[in-house]
Parts: C-alpha cells; sequence; structure tokens
C-alpha cells in the first residue's frame, strides 16, 4: 500500500489506478484481519465456504483485467499501425529524407 501511495505522489499511476489498487490492498488487510468476512461475503455470493468465493472473484477479476490488457494491446496496435502508415506516406512524399 505504501508503494502505491508513493507512485501516486510522484504521479506514476493515476487516480483510478491508484484507488483500484488502495481499494485491493485494503480490502486484502481486512479480509487478513477478519477472516469471517469471508464466509459472510461466500453466504451473500450463494457459496459453500468463504475460500471458494474469494476464488471465485479473483478469478472473475483475473479475467476482467486479461480482457482490459487485450483491448490495451489492440488500441497500441492500431496505433502503431496508424503512425507507420503515416511514416510511409511521408518518405514516400520526401525520398531523400532518411
Amino acid at each position: 500500500m505504501i508503494r502505491v501511495v508513493l507512485q501516486f505522489r510522484k504521479r506514476e499511476i493515476g487516480l483510478v489506478p491508484f484507488l483500484a489498487w488502495a481499494g485491493f490492498w485494503t480490502a486484502a488487510g481486512v479480509l487478513v484481519l477478519v477472516p469471517a468476512a469471508t464466509q459472510r461475503i461466500a453466504h451473500l455470493l450463494g457459496v459453500g465456504r468463504g475460500a471458494d468465493a474469494m476464488f471465485y472473484l479473483g478469478l472473475t477479476a483475473l479475467f476482467y483485467f486479461f480482457f482490459r490488457q487485450q483491448l490495451k494491446i489492440r488500441d497500441l496496435e492500431h496505433q502503431i499501425t496508424e503512425l507507420v502508415r503515416k511514416l510511409a506516406l511521408e518518405r514516400a512524399r520526401n525520398p531523400e529524407r532518411p
């Protein structure tokens, strides 16, 4: 949590990632200090054990983050394609320039 705060202060991460990480570490700390909370969460989700509920929630979050990363990669590929096209057109107009 300290590292996340320091990165936020140095402007290395934005507000949304900061809030996401701070929420994650706060929730992790609460679940370590109050293990019965996982059982309550499991009961709300209709799952038998707290460990199972945490596993399902973690797996769901992991798939969500993989999906978001895939979208970011696709966007970067699109940006690179546009940049390469612009460079190719520029070099075609000015063949002397390297």
